[in-house]
């Protein structure tokens, strides 16, 4: 079997809750509950992922929830990440929705910066 062609697919109708790690391609249209490690990553727009995902590549369509570590990555327009994402290469699709942070490889994660206080709020009056 050569290794460079090996795919695995997860379906739509599949759910799984622990981790998952795999030497191959994965294609993943169902729910997965845990981390997820591999060498490239495509998720289905329809695909809910819930834990740490690393891989060398990947393209994401579906809503991820946790911090993401790809390497050459694409967020699609359907794609919903809620997390943190560290990547090399990045391609954000118009339509693409993020709530997170991003950071470029070797770099950390920025602290989010605290909005200031105003002692005096600003009072409206009316006539």
């Amino acid at each position: 079997m050569n290794k460079a062609s090996t795919f695995s697919m997860i379906g739509a109708d599949v759910f799984i809750e622990g981790n998952l790690s795999a030497t191959a391609d994965l294609h993943i249209d169902g729910q997965v509950q845990g981390d997820i490690t591999c060498t490239s990553l495509v998720q289905g727009p329809s695909s809910e992922l819930t834990g740490l995902v690393s891989a060398q590549s990947g393209h994401l369509a579906g809503t991820v929830r946790g911090t993401i570590t790809i390497s050459t990555l694409v967020i699609q327009r359907s794609a919903h990440i809620i997390g943190d994402v560290h990547y090399e290469s990045l391609t954000i699709e118009q339509g693409a929705r993020v709530e997170g942070r991003f950071a470029k490889a070797g770099s950390e994660v920025p602290m989010p910066v605290p909005m200031p206080v105003d002692d005096h709020p600003l009072m409206l009056e009316s006539d």
